[in-house]
């Protein structure tokens, strides 16, 4: 396991997991973020506040570490897709911040956390591998996804860079993820929750055949462990230079992947299902808005053109290549605990008290005498 590690984005949900696993094993640890988690810090883990834009700040953090792994990113999601001074500040020259850094500080491991979409736009790919090519920069639909494929290449290309004042090199790894899901993450759930509890999810879209992956944040914890074990003399620098798809390894409907998530929570499952050509569009318009108005009202999109693709286009990848270099065997999950977490949290779907029901009861016979007398004639006309 070895350590000091320092992990950018340190106060997201995955970096907290990551941290305790690591810290678990009896490794030291330092959490580097803009802000604390929301789970506390346990003793023996430090965390260091930083900005991923201010090299200063990233070198200082990286001082004396072993291995780096670099988790921070802006722009995945929502209206945070539409911030492309942020999103391009803190992916592209955050990533240059943290590439530096460890090549002046000796750091001889260097695991990045990417994403499918460096080689998904929109088109169809069925168990794809790591040898499918980048998608053209000028095809992606949205900044975040563009500079997250700029930015794995410059941590790549950096793989085999001799280290300032060590011997050695430097050895890196890109890690591509399928969507996050698991009790206590913060960036999907808690939105779509919000969808179902306002009433926003009443249609699905896209044809039901259509899969699409995720991983529980066990595995992707996982996945980054034996990444940076990968990346030692003890396993032969297997994973140096290379990129892997992580999923949990079962493809599935979007939507159908969420029914036990709606339907766990007490609310119906949606039967209408839209075409995706006019939920995309509705989704262009909405970015158009946001493009205009954005600076008076930052709202939050329903939908964004990427988010449309990504959950109602079929992609997904082979994760052979992960388990064959680097020894990855996914466990499986259910989403069971994810609602058992949100219960507990308040969310759910109340029952209607009795007072309520009668309420409602009148409203409706009234509402249904009303229109009868509609139906009678007046007396005198």
């Amino acid at each position: 396991m070895n350590g000091p590690f320092l992990i950018t984005g340190g106060g997201g949900y995955f970096g907290y997991r990551l941290a305790c696993a690591l810290h678990k094993k009896g490794a030291k640890v330092i959490l580097f973020d803009i802000q604390p988690p929301n789970e506390e810090i346990p003793d023996g883990m430090e965390f260091l506040k930083g900005d991923i834009r201010e090299y200063t700040e990233v070198e200082k953090a990286a001082q004396g570490m072993d291995c780096v792994f670099h988790i921070a990113s802006f722009g995945m999601s929502g209206k945070e897709q539409l911030n492309r001074g942020l999103i391009e500040a803190v992916n592209l020259q955050g990533t240059e911040h943290v590439i530096r850094a460890c090549v002046a500080n000796g750091i001889p491991r260097l695991v990045y956390t990417s994403t499918f979409n460096v080689v998904f736009g929109g088109q169809i790919i069925e168990n794809g591998d790591e040898s499918l090519p980048y998608l053209p920069l000028h095809l992606h639909l949205d900044h975040y996804s563009r500079t997250k494929s700029l930015a794995e290449m410059a941590v790549l290309k950096a793989n085999g860079t001799a280290l300032h004042y060590a011997s050695g090199i430097l050895r890196t790894c890109a890690l591509r993820p399928a969507g996050i899901y698991g009790p206590g993450e913060q960036r999907h759930l808690p939105r779509i929750v919000r969808y179902i509890e306002r009433g926003i999810f009443r249609f699905v879209y896209g044809e039901a055949s259509s899969l699409v992956e995720f991983v529980h944040v066990d595995n992707l914890v996982l996945a980054h462990e034996l990444a940076a074990a990968a990346l030692t003399s003890r396993r032969e620098y297997r994973a140096a230079g290379q990129a892997y798809f992580i999923s949990d390894g079962r493809p599935v409907n979007n939507f159908e992947f969420f029914r036990p998530l709606v339907e766990g929570l007490g609310y119906d499952f949606p039967k209408v299902r839209l075409p995706l050509s006019f939920v995309y569009y509705f989704a262009f318009l909405t970015e158009v808005v946001h493009y205009l108005l954005g600076w008076v009202y930052n709202f939050q999109p329903l939908l964004t053109r990427t988010e449309v693709y990504k959950t109602g286009v079929t992609h997904y990848f082979s994760i052979a290549k992960a388990m064959t270099e680097l020894g990855y065997r996914p466990q499986k999950y259910s989403l069971n605990e994810v609602v058992q977490w949100f219960k507990n949290k308040g969310h759910g779907k109340k029952p209607m008290s009795p007072f309520r029901k009668i309420l409602k009861g009148m409203v409706l016979t009234i509402a249904v005498v009303a229109v009868l007398f509609s139906y009678i004639p007046v007396v005198g006309t």
